[in-house]
């Protein structure tokens, strides 16, 4: 199977780059075609017999083409890149068709129903199971952190092309519809040769969020009900003799509109219209379903009695809508119609501005579905009817779908989370304390005393802010947010809105700040049993990783806050961010902290009664987090997740996740299998003491090698800023966002994305393995069993395994060839060679150190097709790199046609991206 799998992928492959061999032929001319060929195979030799002096001496011959023949090849690489990992994507596919329809007596590994078996042969019954369901909740929320690196244009060409390879596959063509198959790839590659591959001006805020939509409503609305459905029917098989009817807990977020954080086109006004833009598309696509529905119910009367409740329901809305033309004889269909006439009420109340804050606002219109209940009520209706009337085939099909999207989506689409940084609600508070006169110098005082200060205030039931706002803009822009989500969740919808959070939390005060504002603006109302806000801390670096379990202690000890977690379902979510720790820490010492943090916070959640719920905040790189989801799930400490999680899906992973059905399908399905596996007793995987151990005195290793080396050697930064590309990827307009925190040249101001970005790019990866040579290195030194304990630790406890083998796949994704062609870029080369040599060797006692612990000759020998994949790629990324070299020695040198080498490097950034399959 796997050579015939093989087969297929190769002949993909085939038919892809014949494709676009012949429209650079076509299209660019056959002098093109045949210096592409020749930079190929020139590049392949190289891989065979790797030298340095050989690279050099291949980039000093791209570097004496001229740029518009740089920019044919990256072009040429690039697309070929695209189209590869789509013929991976199809692998992928093939795959997952393969072992579903094979006939197996065991349920595919990573299944939800995999999950179930395990769970009913540890003793959990079916009770106990339902309760636990009940109050599952796991949401995967989309960002729109800068780390994919297409245009939406692209995405949408490539994902033409996956079509017609499905049809080619699957659907029993005949030889014209096959050769018109094969037109429509040609014409599709054609056009992304044709098109620019990087964008002409950075996206919208709103273009973004218009971004994620079109992927959710082109592949989530339709695999979600199919999730769902396949959780049903396993419940059914492993614990038969019940009715399942699993409730909502897998459902979606966003951050796109929202976050706000160090990114000052986000605004009250933008946000306001990020969730009018998801409520139109939520409501349009159920438009189009419950069209689609009335069709499909044609039942007529005469061949069967609606029910008494379904005739009141039918009854009730004729009298609400009597300009509604029905077919009386055809009930289901009457009543589709009259949902069809609520939903568009609906977007028009949406659309229609409503009062501003503090201005009572009119009732919504009768029939407007404000929130998903009303909505649900009239469909569970035709759902009941059916079933009363034997009719379970339409009941369980089309009807159950639309109810299961509801469910998840209901009229808001995917909840909007906010998030700022804290320092701006200290400032906004500061200002608004000395205008109300209680306090001049409320930003030095200490943190006690700024707790106690607010502490007292929320005490008090005087206000602070009045309805005109006599502050500067940046504390009026904060008070406005707070007053938009109220009228959002007051005027449109309760469920649009989801947690705030606090990025840069490092003491309590910094949450009451937020629940002040939030009184202020009437989310909260303690006295009135009232709270519409979830207030998260985001504990980034070390020390608050550190400090978490105290700061969430001192809060739950406070009667006011309390009964803010009360009025919230005595729940305490916190947020944990991978990318900030790992920058200045490392991944080793970042890895572990949270690891730590986890288990400190949830046993004091179970000392105080109270439920804590981790959010956890996921790159798509090793050095943000990143790894595969369900590995990471699993990898967490036992007693963290009990079904209820969080996470961020970032940037190029969301086309990869979600990029076709069958794969975000399996992608989920995955997810929901580790959040039941760890949310029951009996998972292999507690560590033992002596591990917790050897942990902290590895982490404490990696921290030290890399913080002495990233932080405390005066000639690092010269050499990253040099020897990377991180101020072209800072113009870069992948993202909304900018690249830094503040104008300020450091590694501190630098967001984690394009850290990481420039790392992958420049073929070091450095943020996803410095430290671990170093690290092993001393503890093995200090430990005589040490690698045997290691060795044991890797096949029995799910975190460490995890951690290695990202660190595996990373350190075989680094090139230390290449990484030292971009040492040359260094203008001081003798400190270029001294860093350089430090990396490298950090590179080859992290590989030494991998290949001990997981007993093998040389990096990935046990997965080939991850192997297959990169070594597949490299002849292709290198060529890249090499042109990515000679353009930026170019560009820096100055002279040149400076617009057109920007551009041209700027495909290359891209062209890298998509041959590695990372970014940030």
């Amino acid at each position: 199977m796997q050579a015939a799998a093989q087969a297929a992928l190769g002949g993909d492959i085939r038919l892809l780059g014949d494709t676009l061999g012949a429209a650079i032929r076509r299209l660019a001319g056959e002098p093109a075609f045949a210096l592409e060929e020749e930079v190929r195979s020139s590049a392949k030799e190289l891989r065979a017999a790797p030298s340095l002096e050989r690279a050099r001496a291949l980039r000093d011959r791209l570097g004496r083409l001229d740029v518009a023949d740089l920019r044919t090849l990256i072009r040429a690489f690039s697309v070929y890149f695209d189209l590869i990992n789509l013929a991976e994507q199809q692998a992928r596919v093939r795959s997952l068709r393969s072992r579903a329809a094979a006939k197996a007596s065991d349920p595919r590994a990573e299944t939800a129903e995999a999950a179930l078996r395990q769970i009913r042969d540890r003793g959990t019954g079916p009770d106990e199971l339902a309760e636990h369901l009940a109050a599952a909740l796991v949401v995967p929320v989309f960002t729109a952190h800068p780390s994919e690196a297409r245009r939406r244009t692209i995405l949408e060409k490539l994902a033409a092309v996956a079509l017609q390879l499905d049809r080619m596959e699957y659907g029993a063509l005949t030889d014209s519809e096959r050769a018109d198959a094969s037109a429509a790839i040609a014409e599709e590659v054609e056009g992304l040769w044709l098109s620019d591959s990087v964008r002409g001006e950075r996206p919208t805020v709103l273009g973004e969020v218009r971004q994620v939509l079109g992927m959710v409503e082109g592949r989530l609305l339709d695999v979600v009900p199919r999730v769902y459905r396949k959780l049903d029917a396993a419940l059914g098989r492993v614990y038969p003799g019940r009715d399942w009817h699993v409730p909502a807990f897998l459902r979606f977020g966003s951050w796109i509109g929202g976050d706000r954080d160090g990114h000052p086109n986000v605004t009250h006004d933008v946000t306001a219209a990020a969730v009018r833009v998801q409520q139109e598309t939520i409501l349009r696509n159920y438009l189009g379903r419950v069209d689609d529905l009335g069709r499909r119910l044609s039942h007529s009367r005469g061949f069967f009695a609606p029910g008494a409740e379904f005739l009141a329901s039918l009854a009730a809305d004729a009298e609400l809508f009597p300009e509604v033309k029905v077919a009386a004889h055809e009930p289901y269909r009457a009543k589709c119609r009259y949902i069809a006439a609520k939903l568009e009420r609906t977007r028009e109340y949406a659309a229609a501005p409503g009062a501003d804050w503090g201005a009572p606002a009119a009732p919504p219109p009768a029939g407007v579905y404000l929130s998903a209940a009303p909505l649900l009520a009239d469909l569970k209706v035709i759902e009941g009817d059916l079933r009363r009337a034997g009719a379970t085939a339409a009941a369980d099909g089309a009807v159950r779908d639309l109810v299961r999207l509801v469910e998840v989506f209901g009229v808001h689409m995917l909840q909007l989370d906010l998030r700022q940084h804290s320092g701006r609600h200290a400032s906004a508070v500061a200002e608004v304390l000395a205008a109300a006169g209680v306090s001049t110098n409320y930003l030095d005082l200490t943190p006690d005393e700024r707790f106690d200060l607010l502490a007292a205030e929320l005490e008090s039931t005087r206000p602070l802010i009045p309805a005109h706002l006599p502050f500067t803009a940046d504390t009026r822009e904060v008070v406005l947010t707070f007053r938009t989500m109220a009228v959002i969740l007051e005027q449109h919808c309760p469920e649009a809105l989801g947690p705030y959070i606090i990025s840069s939390t490092t003491e309590p005060a910094h949450l009451l700040e937020v629940l002040l504002l939030a009184r202020e603006a009437r989310l909260f109302r303690p006295a009135e049993g009232v709270s519409r806000i979830d207030i998260i801390p985001l504990f980034e670096a070390l020390e608050p990783l550190r400090s978490g379990r105290d700061i969430v202690a001192k809060l739950l000890a406070l009667p006011v806050y309390r009964k803010q977690v009360e009025l919230r379902g005595n729940l305490q979510e916190v947020m944990i961010g991978y990318s900030d720790s790992n920058k200045e820490s490392g991944f080793l010492q970042s890895a572990w902290a949270l690891y730590r943090a986890q288990e400190d916070v949830t046993a004091l959640g179970r000392s105080a009664g109270v439920t804590v719920r981790f959010f956890h905040g996921r790159g798509g790189a090793v050095g943000r987090g990143g790894g595969p989801a369900n590995h990471a799930i699993l990898a967490q400490p036992r007693g963290t997740v009990d079904g209820r999680l969080r996470m961020t899906e970032q940037g190029e992973m969301i086309a990869d996740r979600y990029g076709h059905p069958a794969i975000a399908e399996r992608h989920l399905e995955q997810v929901l299998n580790a959040v039941l596996r760890t949310s029951f007793p009996g998972e292999d995987g507690q560590p033992d003491p002596s591990w917790v151990a050897a942990l902290d005195q590895i982490a404490d290793a990696g921290r030290r090698a890399y913080r002495g080396f990233v932080y405390d050697n005066p000639e690092f930064l010269t050499y990253f800023e040099q020897a990377t590309c991180i101020g072209e990827i800072a113009r870069l307009k992948i993202g909304s966002r900018p690249a830094r925190r503040s104008a300020a040249s450091s590694i501190d101001q630098l967001r984690a994305i394009p850290w990481v970005f420039s790392w992958m790019q420049s073929r070091h990866t450095l943020p996803g393995w410095f430290g671990l040579g170093s690290a092993v290195r001393e503890f093995l030194a200090g430990n005589p069993d040490g690698l045997a304990m290691l060795r044991e630790m890797y096949a029995k406890w799910p975190f460490w395994t995890t951690l290695i083998d990202n660190a595996q796949m990373i350190l075989a994704k680094a090139d230390m060839t290449i990484a030292r062609l971009y040492a040359d870029l260094v203008e001081d080369q003798a400190l270029a060679a001294r860093v350089y040599d430090r990396i490298h060797a950090e590179h080859r006692d992290s590989v030494s150190a991998v290949c001990q612990i997981t007993v093998q000759a040389n990096l990935l020998e046990r997965s080939p097709i991850l192997k297959t994949s990169i070594d597949r790629r490299n002849p292709y990324v290198d060529p890249l790199s090499f042109i990515q070299l000679v353009l930026l020695k170019r560009l820096r040198a100055g002279g040149e046609r400076t617009a057109e080498l920007e551009t041209a490097v700027l495909e290359s950034i891209n062209g890298v991206a998509s041959g590695l399959k990372n970014t940030g």
